[in-house]
């Protein structure tokens, strides 16, 4: 008779989502080893890279992921979903390995009438020996190879680019300073095979439970590119409330359903909110148009009461603005006040 396999409720789904992410409660760990417990952050804008640390770690401050980045700690490249992520120096080298295959293949077949995947390898070669001496701003890039943008966006399928402090950072946010990966980091001898399965490893460790499709989804991979990773690897089976099979490491914290869930304040690009993290429903569907929209396809500020989004917040005038979606109860607006100021310090 073949074993009963557990049903994850939302509620359950949510916590461990929760703990996964450092969201319940903040963790006292390396920077680097934090990144890689959640999967890395979105880092589009650079602020919002320090914020969703912030709202992960014990006593961060700014200067810690700068100092960071200067360090070689960790690195801001394009991975996931082709937008850009803060990993740890450890995780860079597997991501980008897992994820090239498919975006360059992508590349090419969006982009008719650029230069073939012969002419971007001599462009890559080009560049290559330009950064030799040292990382270049976009604009000289875009000078060099002379192709325009699409090109100089490409390229980096060709020759894996790193964006280097101080650009992309608090202090400067622009993130247009960029050295070959190789040189940034060092050289890697990951194979696709072995970054495809720490990319599982990663999802399910920072987001888990989840199907197949969702850590697909969240990495940009086919599911037929990541079957083989999860063939190799030993995990728990368990099933959402709609019947679907949810995948899980050994061992992940699956925190009981009635555990509480402290505020947080979120930032923009926050891949919690993301749509492969729907079933856990920390962004309810009702509210989920006001986050995302035409106008904001990034997202907006938000905050987390009991495990779920119940406003949005801006920085204005020296402090935090709260701008809650219902009323808040005397004890929600207590804490909100808390952390609200704490993140006001952040920012000064």
């Amino acid at each position: 008779m073949a074993p009963t396999v557990r049903t994850l409720t939302k509620r359950e789904l949510n916590r461990a989502l929760l703990a996964r992410q450092l969201l319940r409660e903040r963790a006292q760990t390396p920077l680097p080893r934090a990144l890689e417990r959640v999967g890395g952050l979105q880092a589009q804008y650079a602020p919002s890279m320090y914020i969703g640390l912030w709202s992960r770690l014990e006593e961060f401050e700014r200067d810690d992921l700068t100092r960071a980045l200067e360090r070689r700690m960790v690195a801001q490249g394009t991975l996931m979903r082709s937008t850009i992520h803060l990993a740890s120096a450890r995780d860079y080298w597997p991501f980008a390995r897992a994820i090239l295959p498919g975006r360059r293949e992508g590349w090419l077949r969006t982009h008719r009438g650029a230069p073939s995947a012969r002419q971007m390898a001599a462009l890559a070669r080009r560049l290559r020996a330009r950064l030799a001496d040292g990382p270049l701003r976009r604009a000289e890039i875009d000078k060099l190879l002379g192709k325009g943008s699409a090109v100089t966006n490409g390229v980096g399928l060709w020759l894996e680019l790193v964006r280097v402090p101080p650009s992309g950072t608090w202090e400067r946010r622009r993130a247009d300073l960029y050295a070959a990966a190789e040189d940034w980091l060092g050289p890697t001898e990951v194979t696709p095979e072995e970054g495809t399965e720490l990319v599982v490893r990663r999802y399910l460790g920072g987001f888990g439970p989840a199907t197949r499709s969702e850590i697909a989804d969240w990495a940009g991979l086919r599911p037929n590119e990541i079957a083989p990773a999860l063939e190799r690897l030993r995990l728990r089976r368990f099933r959402a409330e709609d019947g679907d099979e949810l995948l899980d490491l050994p061992r992940a914290p699956l925190p009981d359903p009635d555990t509480p869930a402290p505020a947080r304040f979120l930032p923009v690009w926050d891949a919690t909110l993301l749509v492969h993290a729907r079933r856990t429903g920390i962004l309810s569907e009702r509210y989920r148009p006001i986050v995302f929209n035409t106008k904001t396809p990034h997202s907006i500020n938000t905050f987390l009461l009991d495990g779920e989004v119940a406003g949005t917040w801006k920085y204005e005038g020296g402090r935090v603005r709260l701008e809650p979606f219902g009323r808040l109860t005397p004890s929600a607006r207590r804490e909100l006040t808390v952390e609200a100021k704490l993140l006001a310090a952040l920012h000064s």
